[in-house]
């Protein structure tokens, strides 16, 4: 879902000129911006890493939940992933701004009680270690999706009705993927203040040129 709402919102922007997808399989969306890859195994990127040189910013938008998944392979998909993902492009891309979305409640000290948020934590202070240009720790909450995407979950759907109480009585919680992906982009061009970025600094760097 979250990867769709930014995907929308760059072939939007005015500043946004190219965008690669690597997916595993086709995103269903053409544009005259967009370029896709496919790739069946992120853990291994060597066919495609000819594709990965000459942007100036990845928006990691990959993950699962941990409902229902054990804490091996949690972390191998959460931690081991993205890493491997982010040392292959920081071979390419030493100027990039790396952006991963993480969640609203991840641990930095990665001593909580929570494993997935432990897991989280230890993937951000991993990352923001990495010498790339910036590294941002993305911390959404509740999303309101887009109008007209596909990949809302059902129940994000449902709790739209919700949507204007929640965002008055916990605005600390909740933003819309809009402002996600928006906030994004300007992250990637102006950068910000500090490495991580909750729904507070989501919406403040939402309101920045807004398209």
């Amino acid at each position: 879902m979250v990867g769709e709402g930014v995907l929308h919102e760059c072939l939007l922007h005015r500043e946004v000129e190219k965008v690669l997808v690597v997916n595993r399989r086709a995103c269903g969306v053409v544009h005259p911006k967009l370029t896709e890859v496919f790739c069946p195994d992120f853990f291994d990127l060597s066919a495609i890493e000819s594709e990965l040189s000459g942007y100036d910013a990845c928006l990691f938008c990959l993950g699962i939940s941990s409902v229902g998944v054990s804490n091996e392979d949690y972390y191998h998909t959460t931690y081991d992933l993205t890493m491997n993902f982010a040392e292959t492009l920081l071979k390419y891309n030493h100027e990039m701004t790396f952006i991963y979305v993480s969640g609203a409640g991840t641990d930095s000290s990665e001593k909580g009680r929570y494993n997935w948020a432990r897991v989280k934590g230890q993937t951000e202070n991993d990352l923001i270690k990495l010498p790339f240009k910036n590294v941002f720790a993305f911390r959404p909450g509740f999303m309101l999706p887009t109008n007209g995407l596909e990949h809302a979950k059902g129940y994000y759907s449902l709790l739209k009705f919700f949507y204007p109480p929640l965002r008055l009585f916990f605005p600390s919680y909740v933003s819309t993927l809009k402002e996600a992906g928006i906030a994004m982009i300007n992250l990637a061009i102006d950068g910000y203040e500090k490495p991580v970025i909750e729904v507070k600094d989501i919406k403040v760097l939402s309101k920045k040129n807004i398209q």
